[in-house]
């Protein structure tokens, strides 16, 4: 592996006073791919449903800390028709991995906001309490990518499902960098985006979780928390999600559509 660069991108658009985002894309490359992924992610940043940014700010850093090598989670997609029968879904997969009930009606709070936040929620598992140092800008997982063999693979898995889009991709790879903090318990996540309605819940124990209808469409309601668990270290934690380096080195596999019965059942064998 060379010279690693930290590409970042995020384009949003000024509303009176507030700062509206409007897209972003990161992701760890190698030097030479840095023309073609600045032109890739300014692409996106000015092609975006949600309308043209005033403001796009690419950030490039070296990476000088050698990237962790971990596994991607594990994919699949719920069996889901309806946003009562997804929230029920949640609920349950929430439930079999420890989180409280309480933690979960606060979780959907937060991920329900029509302002949605800029990064994620800490979210104590038991308890339900907020943790995050600042609530208005929350924790961004950042610095992630996949090494070249890996990405081909992961896209190609993907493809064979039918879902191999940068949301589902980089979704996947963020998701997987969070899980492989051991104070991490699950991630809930539903994008801000008001044309995609399929949400996630993702653990080191059921993989990604890919589950649809979770909101309804038209909806800019969004957010993402992170479950604590007990006696998490929220310095180190920060300092992890949003510094260190971490690159998918291996691609678990991909399922297609499984029950929740399948999908708790297999785990409990």
């Amino acid at each position: 592996m060379g010279k690693m660069l930290s590409i970042r991108m995020r384009a949003s658009r000024q509303r009176g006073a507030e700062e509206v985002h409007i897209s972003g894309a990161e992701g760890i490359y190698e030097e030479g791919e840095l023309d073609r992924i600045a032109g890739k992610y300014l692409r996106r940043a000015t092609s975006h449903p949600k309308g043209e940014p005033d403001r796009i700010v690419l950030t490039v850093e070296r990476i000088r800390e050698r990237p962790r090598l971990i596994s991607s989670l594990p994919v699949a997609t719920l069996r889901c028709s309806s946003t009562e029968e997804a929230e029920g879904h949640i609920r349950a997969l929430l439930r079999e991995l420890g989180i409280s009930d309480r933690a979960a009606v606060s979780a959907f709070r937060v991920v329900r906001a029509q302002a949605a936040m800029r990064g994620a929620c800490l979210m104590d598992a038991a308890t339900g309490k907020r943790m995050e140092p600042d609530r208005k800008r929350g924790v961004r997982a950042s610095r992630i990518g996949t090494g070249r063999e890996a990405g081909r693979l992961l896209s190609s898995r993907l493809s064979h499902r039918g879902i191999c889009t940068d949301t589902v991709r980089e979704a996947i790879i963020l998701a997987s960098k969070v899980a492989f903090w051991k104070p991490v318990e699950a991630e809930l996540c539903i994008s801000d985006d008001s044309d995609y309605t399929t949400g996630y819940v993702a653990s080191r124990r059921f993989g990604y979780i890919r589950i649809p209808h979770i909101k309804g469409k038209g909806s800019h309601a969004g957010g993402r928390v992170f479950f604590l668990g007990p006696g998490a270290d929220i310095q180190k934690t920060v300092a992890y999600l949003e510094n260190a380096p971490v690159v998918i080195g291996r691609v678990s596999g991909c399922r297609g559509e499984c029950s929740l019965h399948e999908i708790i059942g297999d785990h409990h064998r």
